[in-house]
């Protein structure tokens, strides 16, 4: 048929069958709950086993070469939903830290401070986009490295994302501003207590020793991170329409910038001196007082409080406003405890300590030099079944150290492997909680997601170990 000769309707429809199918890509949901039958059925599969443990200064050390048989722990189709619940439960600060962020960033950004602000940096030129992109990138990798941002990065990820849409880019790249710049940081653990910290006890090395070395991985995670970032938004400039940067639904960007940018009024401004305030006065805590989540999540009921009365909004309007932006970071949230639940299972089945033991006999009579590596690879392996750095590390080091030794490995190398195997699988780990919630949030299917922290992560990893 002849397409003048069609009407509207019949134009439209042909259009609309003439369009690819899209496959909707698989809940995260979906593909923990199978990871955790997965590991649920791995437990009546793999021999159980236990190490023995003792406890010096509030740190419980593995026994190496103390492995013994335990009877066989399977978990049953009851227990596992039984721990799902308990892994909801157990994160409960990181679930309502997330929620509370979107609550407080919704007042925020109904006071319109935001938007003002965001709006005079996204004029999308080249200079603005560097500019931008290295600014957040260091703030967040310093954050990351310090330890005051870890689990709490989902926090910050409706701000990347509203950074991304002042900008006019996908959301995947406000993601990445975010997520990967503060992983740049939390890899390297130049001064992290929780994991560096944690780590050199454990191999009874003096605290934050080998710091040069830490500083160098730092630089090139971060110089990696950023140049990648530049690249890929420059990539996006020449070609708008490029499918690999629209991987989130009705993520096209708008096409047109407003002709003129409206400054932020003067109780916009306040708003946002009084938010930075307080975030900073979190950092000080988390530094100085080791605060965490809770005092996060108290931080944010204030800012939006606070911001939402400088901007004349009704208290009324502020709560209704802050349960609505809580609302709609459930879908990510409750992420969190699900993926919780993988480890559970796998610590109450027995199976973590003979996986480690098995990890060990391997890398035994191998060269020094490829033991080192071997530990790194089992490092980033162990981080699937065990999502918490310090937990990872209590289980890793004492079995690692005397190996090393045995190997003629300095403590700081094995340190070192460990820290940066675990760090770097955050990038990329299926079971952990903080990317996975980091990935609903923004609704990126995980193959998409993961692709863009790979192909990072092995940028970043080559630089670290040729230098």
């Amino acid at each position: 048929m002849d397409p003048s000769e069609m009407t509207p309707v019949e134009v439209t429809a042909k259009r609309r069958n003439a369009l690819p199918v899209q496959r909707t890509p698989t809940s995260p949901y979906v593909l923990l709950f199978a990871v955790l039958l997965l590991a649920a059925v791995a437990t009546w599969i793999i021999p159980a086993g236990e190490y023995d443990r003792v406890i010096r200064n509030g740190i419980s050390f593995v026994v190496p070469h103390s492995l013994k048989r335990v009877p066989q722990g399977g978990i049953g189709p009851g227990a596992v939903f039984m721990t799902i619940a308990n892994g909801l439960i157990a994160s409960a600060p990181i679930i309502f830290l997330i929620l509370f962020t979107g609550g407080a960033l919704a007042v925020l950004e109904k006071s319109g401070a935001i938007s003002a602000a965001l709006n005079r940096i996204g004029s999308g030129s080249n200079t603005r986009d560097v500019s931008v992109i290295v600014t957040v990138c260091t703030v967040f990798s310093l954050l990351g490295t310090l330890g005051v941002v870890g689990n709490s990065v989902v926090a910050f990820v409706p701000l990347g994302l509203l950074i991304a849409r002042s900008m006019r880019l996908p959301a995947v790249f406000g993601v990445a501003f975010i997520y990967l710049g503060a992983y740049a940081g939390f890899n390297s653990a130049l001064l992290n207590p929780a994991t560096t910290g944690v780590s050199q006890r454990l191999a009874e090395l003096p605290i934050f020793s080998g710091i040069g070395f830490r500083a160098v991985v730092y630089v090139f995670f971060t110089v990696a991170t950023i140049v990648f970032l530049i690249v890929n938004v420059r990539a996006f400039r020449r070609e708008p329409q490029t499918q690999r940067f629209l991987i989130a639904g009705g993520d096209a960007p708008e096409p047109h910038m407003p002709a003129s940018v409206i400054a932020p009024t003067w109780r916009q401004t306040l708003a946002l001196l009084f938010s930075t305030l307080a975030l900073g006065t979190f950092v000080f805590g988390a530094i100085e007082m080791h605060w965490g989540e809770t005092e996060m999540i108290s931080m944010f009921m204030i800012i939006a409080i606070g911001a939402g009365l400088i901007c004349g909004i009704r208290p009324t309007r502020i709560a209704d406003e802050f349960l609505a932006g809580s609302g709609r970071l459930v879908h990510g949230a409750l992420i969190v405890g699900l993926a919780r639940a993988i480890s559970s299972v796998l610590s109450n089945g027995k199976i973590l300590d003979p996986i480690v033991d098995l990890l060990s006999n391997i890398l035994a009579p191998l060269h020094p030099m490829f033991a080192a590596i071997g530990m790194f690879l089992s490092a980033a392996v162990m981080h699937i079944a065990i999502s918490s750095g310090s937990g990872e590390s209590a289980a890793l080091i004492p079995v690692f150290a005397p190996l090393g030794d045995a190997l003629h490995l300095t403590r700081q190398v094995t340190v070192q492997a460990v820290l940066l195997g675990e760090g770097i699988m955050n990038c990329f780990n299926p079971t952990s909680g903080v990317l996975m919630a980091v990935l609903a949030t923004a609704r990126i299917p995980f193959g998409n997601g993961c692709a863009l922290s790979c192909r990072l992560s092995c940028s970043g990893v080559s630089s670290a170990l040729l230098h």
